[in-house]
């Protein structure tokens, strides 16, 4: 018997395949165009179908014993559909410009503070309703021909079982979902003007959709009494997988996007979240909530430095075979005792995300001289990176967070000079994780659970989730960074107003 999750990204899908006691097997990866112009960025969700059904036979066909599959996918994005499920126009991705004005309008009807309340969101125009309001006003033909309209885990869910269903952490990615009731806001669907059928079920995180649909067997080549599972909003699943199961736990999502996951015990202060631009998300556990604090640039930086600046580097460091990043954070080592490197990076090369959501800010590099090498920038920009992390952790202060350690996970768990620094930096142990895919480990978790696998989440962490090594924080390296520090909180409003 085996178990597999496939994870539903902004620009490719991936089918991951584990056995009977957790144990990775293989995977399979399609990609899929994204289309931007200066009036919108949009995806082809046939497409998207296109890459889900050929990751999973690909798989399909090496591994005939997949008893389920989970679904997992990235927010916000939707598409409306006809009676037979096929898309009726591009879906808008999160970035899409447009549905700034329908937000607006939202705001005035109920007030940014109540839509928060209810929601867990502070408005804003990333969120699929506005998106939706601008599609009736603007497409109304779409609109009148809709029968459904699905995000993206509830329209692979569909097209593959035929049931409707969406988990109650994606559903929050439409600013329209009531986080204490667990259901559909008819208040905020009402000032939308949107009608509130259209949407798919909203059920609990890691729910049994059915088996899979006999087009879909044609299509895919699993097993036709395989399951189908809607597991989560991909956060929720890189949460689940990392095995952060209450408050004690925070995770840290180390990848292209630097994402801090704190687990409340239950729902935090949303006057607090409401500040930073927090979101409030319902957890898999009953009662348990989680929050999203993040940097556009985590891993993304890293690269930014070493394709942009680090050229001679590289080639020095495939003569030794090592990776480029291992051979810059050696360089700083070997010139420098261990001090921060007193620059001040600020992350926003692809602009601010929490607690700022600013989309216009810029990165910024300061404190250079000519004496600064290529292995100080990069330093500094592993530096910046935990100094806006830091930032975030600040800002959730008083709402509710209590967490002793922090489970890493991504590419960057792997880096034991970034880990010392966050362990430091954060004041808090940071236990690295095995695995770099938190998502995919989270969404077979659930799927095992889903299909008896496994007991609870505790039996599937005890066969999956795996503890490499902890990095203690260190108190004198703590305080060197927070002589910095004090000056790095000021940097973005000194920034801000030149750029």
């Amino acid at each position: 018997m085996k178990i597999a999750g496939l994870d539903i990204g902004t620009t490719g899908c991936k089918c991951t395949v584990f056995d009977e006691n957790g144990k990775y097997l293989d995977k399979a990866y399609r990609d899929y165009p994204v289309k931007r112009t200066v009036g919108g960025h949009e995806i082809d969700i046939s497409a998207v179908m296109d890459g889900v059904y050929a990751s999973i036979r690909e798989m399909a066909e090496k591994y005939p014993d997949i008893a389920g599959i989970g679904v997992t996918s990235f927010g916000e994005t939707f598409v409306c559909v006809d009676e037979t499920g096929e898309p009726l126009h591009p879906a808008m991705l999160y970035t899409d410009p447009r549905g700034k004005e329908e937000c607006r309008e939202l705001v005035e009807k109920l007030g940014e503070r109540e839509i928060a309340n209810i929601t867990g969101l502070r408005p804003h125009e990333m969120y699929s309703i506005s998106k939706i309001m601008w599609i009736k006003k603007n497409q109304p033909e779409v609109y009148s021909s809709a029968r459904k309209i699905f995000l993206m885990e509830d329209y692979v869910v569909y097209h593959l079982t035929g049931n409707a269903q969406i988990d109650y952490s994606l559903a929050t990615r439409t600013m329209a979902f009531d986080i204490r009731n667990l259901c559909w806001s008819r208040e905020i669907f009402e000032a939308a003007g949107i009608d509130m059928g259209l949407m798919a079920k909203p059920v609990s995180t890691g729910t049994v959709a059915g088996t899979i649909s006999l087009a879909a067997v044609q299509k895919t080549g699993l097993c036709g009494d395989t399951k189908v599972v809607s597991v989560s909003h991909d956060q929720v699943s890189a949460a689940v997988g990392a095995g952060a199961f209450d408050g004690s736990v925070a995770v840290d999502g180390a990848g292209t996007v630097e994402c801090l996951t704190p687990v409340y015990d239950q729902i935090p202060d949303i006057d607090v979240m409401y500040q930073g631009y927090f979101s409030v998300v319902p957890y898999v556990i009953p009662g348990k909530y989680v929050a999203y604090a993040f940097s556009y640039t985590g891993g993304a930086l890293m690269q930014w430095c070493t394709e942009t600046l680090a050229k001679k580097e590289m080639e020095l460091a495939k003569e030794q075979g090592i990776s480029v990043n291992e051979y810059l954070e050696q360089a700083y080592a070997s010139q420098k005792e261990e001090i921060p490197s007193g620059l001040l990076v600020l992350p926003h090369f692809a602009g601010a995300a929490t607690p700022y959501m600013d989309t216009g800010s810029k990165g910024a590099v300061l404190g250079l001289t000519t004496a600064t090498t290529t292995a100080d920038i990069y330093r500094g920009c592993m530096e910046g990176v935990v100094y806006e992390m830091y930032l975030n952790m600040q800002a959730l202060q008083g709402s509710g967070i209590r967490f002793e350690k922090i489970h890493a996970t991504g590419g960057g768990a792997h880096s034991e000079e970034w880990m010392q620094m966050k362990a430091d930096m954060l004041n808090v142990p940071m236990v690295a994780l095995k695995t770099v895919d938190a998502g995919t480990v989270g969404s077979a978790m659930l799927t095992g659970i889903a299909i008896g696998l496994f007991h609870d989440l505790q039996d599937a962490a005890f066969h999956m989730v795996e503890e490499i090594k902890t990095y203690e924080p260190r108190p004198a390296m703590h305080e060197k960074y927070m002589r910095i520090y004090e000056k790095y909180q000021n940097v973005y409003q000194a920034v801000r107003p030149l750029m």
